[in-house]
């Protein structure tokens, strides 16, 4: 069978939102990059990364943007159609609030800790 994408679902605190089109997320897990001297490889550096999901959402009368950008020490998580979800604990709302007239769009970052994925 072949994988299934494109439809995902979006919540934030158990309510959820009107997800619109491609969404991005991380784990959070520790970021490796190669420590390179003059004379080769060296080792590996690690550096903490908080994770996060981000893509847009759909505006509307049922949704408060003031609620929405002071949103922190939460749970979101992302339901995609291949059967994963991408949970994301502790989690706070970092975008700029800015919305779109055209199509009523509103971006939305939420980074946290604990970023986990586990089969729906």
């Amino acid at each position: 069978m072949a994988n299934k994408t494109g439809i995902i679902f979006l919540t934030v605190n158990g309510e959820q939102k009107q997800a619109k089109g491609s969404f991005t997320y991380n784990l959070g897990k520790n970021k490796r990059e190669t420590i390179i001297g003059a004379d080769g490889v060296h080792g590996v550096k690690e550096t903490p990364q908080a994770a996060f999901i981000e893509g847009m959402i759909t505006d509307s009368k049922e949704v408060s943007l003031e609620d929405l950008v002071s949103f922190i020490d939460g749970t979101v998580t992302l339901q995609l159609n291949n059967g994963k979800v991408v949970s994301i604990e502790d989690a706070a709302y970092v975008a700029d609030g800015n919305v779109t007239t055209e199509e009523g769009e509103i971006e939305v970052r939420f980074e946290g800790r604990n970023g986990r994925e586990f089969e729906a």
